[in-house]
């Protein structure tokens, strides 16, 4: 920046200070880009053959992170350069922001009916069971999440997704009617969560369960697991890593992540 006017000879350091500010979109668009190269390796190695919306990695890291920023202005240009990679956010001022300044007559990124620790654990431990089938029939149709952990994600995996709501959840595909569960845990060591998880859930659904080509498990198309807690740069392929030691595929997977994509770095992230 150059200021040809002498009697102003203060403006560049007032502009440069404005402009500089573009490093926060920058480290979060570059920091999201990175775990969308890890994610596609990993669906590389272990078999996936899908790469169009709404399959590859478009969705596979979705954007918690409103909560977690200094501000609303945060939220929204920070949830816009997360956008320039994914397709999927929680974070509302992001997809105004995309509306307003590129002029979109639609949302750049979307989402799903969720349910979260409140909305589960007001229904009691002996209720949980029928907090999530709830989440089942008030959502019938589409993409439904809901978050397993508030008492024992383990438990819900095997007894309630897998057993007691098995046909409720089988039963979201039927004919031209596509539905998926994601289900959520949220505490514990995400890989080893992960990994017993997709233990327990390939074993309850192993009639539908595919092997992929690369020799792979992967779950039926109408359950997921999506891992919220923990989710950096730094985790995703240690996670991916881990699972696909253990014989799983990536494509079980959907990462959500919160401060640390929008939040956990600062202008020396990358120097």
């Amino acid at each position: 920046m150059v200021n040809t006017d002498p009697k102003c000879f203060w403006l560049t350091n007032f502009l440069e200070t404005l402009l500089v500010q573009v490093w926060y979109p920058m480290t979060v668009a570059t920091n999201s880009r990175y775990q969308k190269i890890s994610i596609h390796k990993a669906l590389e190695e272990t078999g996936n053959t899908e790469w169009g919306i709404p399959s590859g990695t478009c969705f596979k890291l979705h954007d918690f992170g409103f909560r977690g920023v200094s501000s609303v202005e945060s939220a929204a240009v920070g949830g816009a350069a997360h956008l320039v990679n994914f397709l999927g956010s929680d974070t509302v001022a992001a997809l105004l922001c995309t509306k307003k300044y590129y002029h979109a007559k639609r949302a750049a990124g979307f989402s799903i009916p969720a349910s979260e620790h409140s909305t589960i654990t007001s229904w009691g431990v002996d209720g949980e069971v029928d907090a999530m089938k709830n989440m089942l029939t008030s959502y019938p149709t589409g993409l439904v999440a809901c978050v397993s952990d508030s008492f024992d994600v383990f438990k819900a995996c095997k007894d309630y997704w897998g057993d007691k709501l098995k046909d409720m959840i089988k039963g979201r595909i039927t004919g031209d009617s596509f539905g998926r569960l994601v289900v959520r845990p949220d505490s514990g060591d995400p890989a080893d969560t992960c990994k017993e998880i997709l233990k327990i859930l390939c074993t309850q659904f192993k009639e539908d369960v595919v092997t992929t080509k690369t020799g792979h498990k992967l779950l039926p198309p109408y359950i997921r697991v999506i891992q919220g807690d923990g989710v950096d740069y730094e985790s995703v392929p240690k996670i991916l890593k881990s699972l696909k030691s253990a014989g799983f595929a990536a494509d079980n997977m959907v990462f959500g992540s919160g401060g640390a994509l929008l939040q956990k770095l600062n202008r020396d992230t990358f120097k």
